[in-house]
């Protein structure tokens, strides 16, 4: 074999040599980790960027460490109550150790969605109806944790798991359309009733508050009317007594006053011309009266 034939020969062998090599180099993306093999045993875990493996010894597989979704099938699971209902749900998971993602469990998806049904049968069994229709909140978080616990040792953790619905049979949902519906007619009634009520109440509150408002403006009225006269009676007794002491002192003193002994002289004279007395009383001083008297028409002819 010449020089040429070996030229061209170790030429073909390293530009094969190029090519294998070349395939050897493999690209790692950032939500990714790589998992390299050396003849099929774990040798280390790499980090995003351009990695180069040596081919036919050397193997790089890739784990998405991204969160995935994994959607539950419809089931029929029975109630507490015997109630046969179709419950469908969607389980969001992440990574955690791609090592065990990758060699603890053969088909991830697969296996948590079987386990997913098994479970979501045992939870919903333990609610009845109406109680699995109002708490999705806590059939999730209980299914939640379930998944979360069983699936640690595949490197994953469950972040949540949703209840898509909960579906009761036709004649179940026909029946709690209806229970609905004379619930609220119901509660309409009773609203009404509660309207009225309270409408009549307001109205009796209002004729009761007016009453008192009258029966309180007569009360005040007829006070006044009454201290006015009382005034008028204080005022007048007031009078008469001054002028009864002023009697009293004149006739006591010796000195009566001319005037207020005709006064009275008049005052009983009107009594007895008043038609009715059957008798006639006559002052023994009649010189004194008929002096009053005097005094008095002089009195009155001065007055205005």
């Amino acid at each position: 074999m010449d020089n040429s034939a070996l030229v061209l020969l170790f030429a073909v062998v390293a530009f094969a040599l190029i090519l294998i090599a070349a395939t050897g180099f493999r690209v790692v993306r950032p939500f990714e980790r790589g998992l390299v093999e050396l003849l099929g045993r774990y040798e280390k875990t790499v980090e995003s960027g351009l990695r180069w493996v040596m081919p036919f010894v050397k193997r790089l597989a890739k784990v998405d460490m991204r969160e995935q979704v994994v959607d539950v099938p419809p089931q029929e699971v029975i109630t507490k109550d015997n109630v046969v209902v179709t419950v469908d749900a969607v389980i969001y998971f992440e990574a955690t150790d791609p090592v065990k993602l990758k060699y603890n469990v053969q088909n991830f998806s697969l296996a948590v969605t079987k386990l997913a049904q098994t479970n979501l049968r045992n939870v919903v069994g333990d609610l009845d109806l109406d109680t699995a229709l109002t708490s999705r909140d806590i059939i999730n978080a209980k299914l939640r944790a379930i998944l979360d616990d069983a699936t640690d040792k595949w490197g994953t953790r469950v972040v949540r798991v949703e209840i898509q619905r909960i579906e009761p049979p036709a004649d179940v949902t026909e029946a709690m359309h209806r229970q609905m519906k004379a619930e609220r007619l119901r509660r309409a009634v009773v609203t009404e009733a509660e309207g009225e009520k309270t409408a009549r109440v307001l109205h009796a509150e209002g004729v009761k508050a007016s009453s008192i408002i009258e029966a309180e403006g007569q009360a005040a009225s007829i006070k006044l009317v009454a201290d006015a006269a009382r005034y008028q009676k204080e005022t007048v007794a007031e009078g008469e007594a001054a002028a009864i002491e002023r009697v009293y002192q004149a006739i006591h003193t010796g000195n009566p006053t001319p005037d207020l002994v005709a006064i009275k002289y008049l005052e009983a004279l009107q009594v007895v011309a008043n038609g009715q007395a059957t008798k006639i009383f006559l002052p023994m001083d009649s010189t004194v009266a008929m002096g009053a008297l005097a005094a008095a028409g002089e009195l009155f002819r001065d007055k205005p």
